[in-house]
């Protein structure tokens, strides 16, 4: 497939589909490159944010992750700018609107390929969310990437996974022929009439995890019209990330890859001790079936060490994201539960006893040592005994993304 014919895609259906106005109601964040995210797994949770960080969001589509990282950037008091760039005008005006609606000067857009970095960078840090999937030669677009990668930085990547999508590929099969040489507009009204008569034995109807097909034109498009698109499995990902010279540092949420989530049985669990994590994570994405994207961070092996943060130490920050720790103190009981749905199942996580004091307190800017501080007149618990129990914690809630770790 030619830059042009994929220009083409979404100059005619930018993707995903926004509408600038709804700045106004909220922002809408993810991952990767959150930006507590993103310091944890690409700078071991030290940041100084009076040095400007450097960004490239590398296929930035009409925005999310730009106006995201930007707009946290702006808060955090970050001097640094993010430069985005992508093929399809129309795409880039949805996202320069965002952007004008939430007042962000701090976004360089750029009409451009990720193949064609010469004279930009080097950046801190990438994004390439959605990206490397479309190309002709992945491989090539990841080392453009890596050659524009700062000493010390990292990438955040999303691609497409093979089982949870499940029937999408059969089904682009089957329009790409009859659709060729359509517009547009005609390609998708033709997908349309299809889906509704699809027989129940069809593979996409049966597959719970994929449901864009039924939303927006331009999310249609994108899973069933697209020309060119390829799923990574764990291993080909892994792959992907050695041909480029980079490593794969963590998986995100790196819970879901965890085989003792999905199944209980010890004497199964037994033959698997000893895997390493990618070979774990890859041994989870076969039998959940239910994977339908990858996200990772990207380092040079040789950074790989300094990037690893844990809750080790007294100056360790805790950090709570999408999640009300106060609230959930007060109605979680002492060793209870916390209940999640990924990926279609409903996963409890237990809860250690000291659970509720410590979620009460956190607030970004307290680190652990202030904490047992503050909790053991109540609690008498040793500084051991809540390092334990944070650790238990922070597996649950860390494991799933809503609690990330930084350095004091």
């Amino acid at each position: 497939m030619s830059i042009d014919d994929l220009r083409a895609q979404y100059e005619a259906y930018p993707y995903p589909a926004r509408n600038p106005a709804d700045e106004s109601k909220r922002l809408i964040t993810g991952s990767p490159s959150h930006l507590d995210e993103l310091v944890q797994h690409v700078f071991g949770g030290r940041i100084d944010h009076s040095k400007p960080l450097r960004v490239l969001v590398a296929g930035g589509g009409t925005g999310d992750g730009t106006i995201m990282l930007a707009q946290q950037m702006a808060d955090a008091g970050n001097p640094g700018r993010i430069t985005y760039i992508d093929l399809s005008d129309a795409s880039r005006a949805v996202a320069e609107a965002r952007a004008k609606a939430r007042g962000l000067t701090n976004i360089d857009f750029r009409r451009g390929s990720l193949l064609e970095l010469d004279g930009l960078g080097p950046f801190d840090y990438i994004d390439c969310c959605g990206v490397l999937h479309h190309l002709d030669d992945p491989a090539a677009g990841l080392r453009s990437l890596a050659g524009a990668l700062a000493p010390g930085g990292g990438i955040g990547i999303m691609v497409y996974a093979p089982y949870g999508r499940t029937g999408v590929y059969p089904m682009q099969e089957a329009l790409r022929g009859m659709t060729e040489g359509l517009p547009p507009t005609e390609k998708v009204a033709l997908a349309r009439r299809l889906i509704q008569a699809l027989p129940s034995t069809n593979w996409l109807l049966n597959n719970p995890h994929i449901s864009d097909h039924r939303l927006a034109d331009a999310n249609l498009y994108d899973l069933l019209l697209h020309s060119c698109d390829r799923p990574y499995s764990m291993p080909q990902l892994a792959e992907l990330a050695d041909s480029a010279g980079l490593a794969i540092a963590t998986l995100i949420d790196p819970l879901r890859y965890e085989p003792s989530l999905w199944i209980k049985d010890a004497r199964v669990l037994k033959r698997l001790e000893g895997m390493g994590m990618l070979e774990r994570a890859a041994w989870t994405e076969r039998i959940t079936g239910a994977f339908t994207k990858h996200i990772a961070y990207l380092l040079r092996p040789a950074d790989l060490d300094a990037a690893r943060i844990a809750p080790d130490g007294p100056d360790v920050i805790p950090v709570l994201r999408d999640i009300d720790g106060p609230m959930v103190a007060k109605t979680a009981p002492p060793g209870g539960s916390l209940e999640f749905d990924l990926m279609g199942s409903v996963v409890a996580l237990p809860l250690p006893r000291l659970a509720g004091p410590i979620l009460s307190r956190i607030d970004g800017k307290t680190s652990l040592g202030a904490l047992h501080t503050a909790i053991e007149p109540t609690t008498k618990a040793t500084w051991e005994q809540f390092l334990t129990q944070f650790r238990q914690l922070f597996d649950a809630l860390g494991g799933l993304g809503k609690m990330h770790l930084r350095r004091g």
